[in-house]
């Protein structure tokens, strides 16, 4: 793997990062560390079926666009054994769900541990990308199944997170049920930090513009071209991104239809038309730092709820620096011209326009 990350460095495809080669060195020695495993088993250990001991797992965590899934994606690719398996964390979990229904479906006691043996058979490596939790349902069976994942089946986790682990499902619905996994990781795996200078996400945007108008087919193929740059995934593979639901509180989940690597892709119906409030815009600000917004209607005094709701959105996520990418009727100066509401709307004019400016663009998630 070091060879191939070298490699990228050394033609230009990747600038210098003291944070990125330490984290391609620890994978490139997590490989070696399965090769070593693999080789001491021995003939009559894989003829039991016998597992290899299982090698420290990693964890890498830092703000968007700083090569993470790039070093993900260079890791599995070059690990030479058959017993791995990378899946978006999201999709995981929807099997783990599946998985336990049809366990507590046969009333044999706890599910946990029959479900972990299920995931773990023939796997040694189990990477993720993005890792990230949204909802009380997830945190609840995580500590106790990634314990059993690890210790007692023996695979070795491999993931990245936008989060430091002590950040994960920060402020979440019980959240103290989720503390012993965030203990596993810190104690099971190594946690790396890749915060470098160069955010190659909003490099990849290239200049593109964040607000598309008038509404149509152009303005929907910009928003899908600027998904493809943030998340690599194929605009003419759309129908297939997978979708997501997360915890806004009071025991509700908001789907979103799109969800990847830290972008959520939501239609201004389905944001502003039903009945929200600030703890569900709260929730997406936090759970993305790219949040693409289709089909935002010119409002008038009929629409005067949609319009104060997306005041409402629009402060938290610029308050929460979450990156605005935009398939509207008109510029914000001409969205809402008349209505109850009218003069505050003069303040999300100014945010949508700053929105866009380079330098709201190069501030990190979260950043005050």
């Amino acid at each position: 793997m070091l060879e191939r990350y070298e490699a990228l460095v050394a033609t230009g495809e990747l600038r210098a990062d003291p944070e990125q080669a330490a984290a391609a060195e620890r994978l490139n020695q997590l490989q070696r560390d399965f090769y070593k495993a693999r080789s001491s088993t021995g003939f009559l250990g894989k003829l039991l079926g016998k597992k290899p001991q299982s090698p420290r797992g990693v964890y890498m965590w830092g703000g968007v666009g700083r090569g993470k899934s790039m070093l993900m994606d260079l890791f599995h690719q070059t690990l030479d054994i058959p017993d791995k398996r990378r899946v978006h964390f999201h999709a995981f979990m929807l099997e783990v769900h599946a998985l336990l229904n049809e366990e507590r479906k046969k009333e044999s006691g706890d599910p946990i541990p029959p479900v972990a043996a299920t995931l773990a058979r023939n796997l040694q490596c189990l990477a993720f990308d993005e890792m990230v939790v949204n909802n009380s349902a997830d945190a609840m069976i995580m500590s106790r199944l990634f314990t059993h994942l690890i210790l007692e089946e023996g695979v070795t986790i491999v993931t990245t997170s936008n989060r430091a682990p002590k950040d994960l499902y920060k402020d979440g619905l019980n959240r103290e049920h989720f503390l012993p996994f965030i203990a596993l990781i810190e104690r099971e795996l190594d946690v790396l930090t890749l915060n470098g200078p160069t955010d190659y996400r909003l490099e990849r945007l290239g200049g593109m513009a964040t607000w598309h108008t008038p509404l149509g087919e152009e303005a929907t193929e910009q928003t899908r071209e600027a998904f493809y740059r943030l998340t690599d995934y194929p605009p003419e593979d759309a129908d297939h991104v997978p979708p997501a639901d997360i915890d806004v509180g009071g025991g509700r989940m908001l789907h979103v239809p799109k969800s990847l690597k830290g972008v959520g892709v939501f239609s201004f119906k389905r944001l502003c038309a039903e009945a929200r409030g600030a703890s569900d815009y709260l929730a997406i600000a936090r759970a993305y730092h790219t949040v693409i917004i289709v089909g935002i209607p010119r409002m008038g005094p009929d629409r005067r709820n949609e319009a104060a709701r997306f005041v409402t959105l629009i402060d938290a996520l610029y308050e929460n620096k979450v990156k605005l990418i935009a398939a509207a009727d008109a510029a914000p100066e001409e969205l809402y011209e008349a209505g109850t509401g009218r003069f505050e709307f003069e303040r999300t004019v100014s945010r949508l326009n700053e929105m866009q400016s380079a330098d709201y663009l190069a501030m990190g998630h979260g950043d005050s």
